[in-house]
């Protein structure tokens, strides 16, 4: 049996009120001083913090005393019209009508339109051994695009996991593109090694130099040798070698099977996870970044196509094209292995 309870704005304070609490979970509502509103999902094995009405971003989450969010400089999500503007989540919805990084010649925010999009409604759905948060937005122009994006974030009892779901339906009488990412900012584990259900060397180094890549002599020395030998990148060990950032694509998912695992393993004895369905998303970027203001080994960022806007996917033969009426739904496991 379901139960659904609608969430409403007003419900959301700075201090926390507690909408659910049982043997398996505990749900508290609040609002961040900068008025952004917040779910935090407590299960035995972690805690989880889920913006409702702003993307539905994965603000936070620990599992087993292990935080599997990136290291940032902001205090609390912070109101913006990019995801730059708050550049701190452990997760968030990268497209829907494009992803990744903007090409000079395109015109998309960088991410695209998904990630800090305003919410229309958001509920809690409660199951014997599951809550979930659950909601929809209706993007739509006059003489553009029309579809609703029905997000949700979902928590089993005693497991240190957490899946994250998106489903699309386009509204419109044409076609719609489709890009998207589930974009896992996790955390830089100090020594940390990789580990994949894929071949080391089916990751191959990015060539090309977004705009907000400043390349010093000794990064373009140490990239040099990554084009040449990609797998010699298999340990967090050298942090100053990724400032600026390294990034690896790993593309046509599907060859090594439908359900497709990665893994960063930490000294400590723990690792981190995500798995998802390859059909769903053919492409993986790796993605790494340590510097003074962000810390961050995304490991995997499961996606339909790579990150690098949307006129290369469509040169590249990577955009997914939704007829009228087509629905389609993606979904990544991921938390503490």
């Amino acid at each position: 049996m379901k139960t659904r309870l609608p969430l409403r704005r007003e419900q959301f304070h700075e201090t926390p009120s507690t909408l659910l609490h049982n043997d398996y979970f505990h749900v508290e509502l609040f609002r961040y001083p900068a008025g952004v509103e917040a779910v935090r999902i407590r299960n035995q094995r972690g805690t989880v913090i889920v913006l409702p009405f702003y993307g539905q971003m994965v603000w936070d989450a620990t599992f087993d005393g292990h935080s599997l969010t990136m290291g940032h400089s902001f205090k609390q999500p912070l109101l913006g019209s990019s995801i730059i503007d708050t550049y701190g989540c452990f997760a968030f919805h990268s497209g829907l009508l494009a992803n990744g990084c903007p090409a000079p010649d395109d015109d998309h925010p960088l991410h695209g339109e998904m990630a800090c999009a305003r919410m229309d409604s958001a509920w809690m759905v409660l199951e014997q051994d599951r809550v979930s948060l659950e909601g929809e937005t209706e993007y739509v122009k006059g003489f553009g695009h029309h579809y609703l994006a029905s997000p949700a974030v979902r928590l089993h009892a005693n497991t240190p996991r957490l899946h994250i779901e998106m489903n699309v339906t386009n509204l419109a009488g044409a076609p719609m593109p489709l890009q998207y990412m589930c974009h896992l900012n996790s955390a830089w584990l100090a020594n940390g090694r990789f580990k994949q259900s894929i071949p080391q060397d089916a990751f191959k180094l990015r060539t090309s130099i977004p705009a907000h890549v400043k390349p010093t002599p000794q990064w373009t020395a140490y990239t040099d040798q990554l084009a040449r030998d990609p797998q010699a990148l298999q340990q967090l060990d050298q942090p100053a070698m990724c400032d600026p950032e390294i990034v690896f694509f790993a593309d046509d998912l599907a060859q090594y099977g439908h359900e497709v695992q990665f893994e960063l393993h930490a000294p400590e004895g723990y690792a981190l996870m995500t798995r998802f369905d390859s059909r769903q998303f053919p492409h993986a970027t790796r993605w790494l970044l340590h510097n003074h203001d962000q810390q961050v080994a995304a490991y995997v960022l499961p996606s339909t196509c790579r990150p690098e806007g949307f006129n290369a996917a469509q040169r590249a033969g990577t955009l997914i094209e939704l007829a009228p009426g087509e629905k389609r739904h993606f979904s990544v496991e991921t938390g503490i292995l």
